[in-house]
């Protein structure tokens, strides 16, 4: 929709294949429905290792103020949440419409419930003859804004894209769910019902920490989920998905420096006494967490304080510490929020035109770019599209 709207608004004459019934379905569920646009602190370095020496570049020519100017220009009043730039309104469906209004006013062409097959050189007045399951159209300039694998179900994102750039020459980097949570062994005892807590999450893997995050853990049934563990699972995913022995480590205690934790450690050894462990934990941390940590270590909750040694007694708090849970597998790409890996930037010029063929550009998640939650990754639909669309135009 942005690439349409800015290819328009230089005179270009646009048309807009839909595969969905209805425009910007994946943008009215982002930011639980309130459409996190972009982010004030917006850095090259939130995005991923293949795609930081080119966002410098993009972000200087598209960035956070242009975002902002842009939907401005479109009736969108926004707000910061602490950096974060949500519209004024509340409703990523407010987004949607005011996109929508300036495809109308701009009179972009919408055919909807068409899915694309295929690109073919023209031979005739036109360069490319786009290939539908249900007819054809001819253009001087095709912008590829498909989407990848992530959330299939509800989108129609079904990677479609891949196929289509591969034979028109792309290289395709491989592709993994990206922003999304991890299912962890049956062994380790997951609670029964939800779990949400403030803490510190590391992923190991033998001695290296491949990530580390802080904030709202949830813990449920089957694994570990949340903003944190969501934000860590761009550089975990790839080592689950080989099926290497990968662990999360939480800290349920984030905001104590070792230091600090040494000496509350030594304030709960003061209550070893009559009462029970039960008793003894009641108000140390999540009573679901304390399961977990009890059930590992094969503790009854009756035991009496008295007859468990100060040792023992370090090492169960210790264990709230250091909760180490084994990763089996993530939740895949329909629970994801984006697909690392995709086109490769190779291929792709700084108009984000393909090298080979010019006329044809890539932008978006198809291509390999994928940023952290928090507004990263709709700049990078508003940046890449807003400069493929200007230079489609030209």
């Amino acid at each position: 929709m942005c690439a349409a709207i800015y290819a328009a608004r230089n005179g270009a004459k646009v048309t807009i294949i839909e595969k969905n019934t209805q425009l910007g379905k994946k943008l009215s569920m982002t930011g639980n429905g309130r459409c996190n646009l972009t982010n004030l602190d917006m850095r090259e370095e939130y995005y991923n290792a293949a795609a930081r020496g080119r966002m410098k570049e993009w972000l200087s020519t598209f960035g956070v103020e242009d975002v902002i100017s842009f939907f401005k220009s479109l009736g969108v009043v926004v707000k910061s949440e602490d950096g974060y730039i949500y519209p004024m309104s509340g409703q990523a469906s407010t987004v949607v419409k005011a996109l929508e209004n300036e495809i109308d006013r701009l009179g972009i062409e919408v055919v909807y419930s068409e899915q694309l097959k295929g690109i073919e050189k023209a031979t005739e007045a036109w360069d490319y003859v786009v290939k539908t399951d249900k007819g054809r159209y001819e253009a001087d300039a095709v912008i590829l804004a498909v989407g990848s694998l992530s959330g299939a179900k509800s989108t129609m994102s079904t990677g479609d894209g891949y196929y289509i750039c591969k034979k028109l020459g792309m290289t395709v980097k491989d592709t993994y769910p990206a922003l999304v949570g991890f299912k962890c062994a049956p062994e380790e005892n997951m609670p029964s019902s939800g779990v949400r807590i403030t803490a510190e999450v590391s992923f190991v893997l033998g001695k290296e920490t491949l990530a580390s995050e802080y904030g709202e853990v949830q813990l449920t049934s089957e694994g570990i989920s949340g903003i944190p563990v969501m934000q860590a699972s761009r550089d975990v995913i790839r080592f689950v998905a080989e099926k290497k022995p990968v662990y999360a480590v939480i800290d349920c205690f984030p905001d104590y420096d070792d230091k600090d934790f040494e000496a509350l450690k030594a304030d709960m050894i003061r209550l070893k006494d009559e009462r029970s462990l039960d008793e003894f934990l009641l108000g140390f941390c999540n009573s679901n967490i304390t399961d977990m940590v009890l059930s590992r270590m094969k503790l009854s909750r009756s035991m009496k304080m008295k007859n468990i040694s100060v040792s023992m007694a370090q090492c169960i708090l210790d264990n709230f510490r250091a909760l180490r849970l084994k990763i089996d597998d993530s939740f895949g790409y329909q629970a994801s929020q984006v697909t690392s890996g995709g086109i490769s930037l190779g291929d792709i010029g700084s108009d984000f035109a393909f090298k080979q063929d010019p006329g044809i550009f890539c932008i978006g998640e198809l291509v390999d770019v994928d940023g952290r939650c928090g507004g990263y990754n709709l700049q990078w639909a508003f940046t890449s599209g807003s400069i493929a669309g200007t230079a489609a135009s030209l």
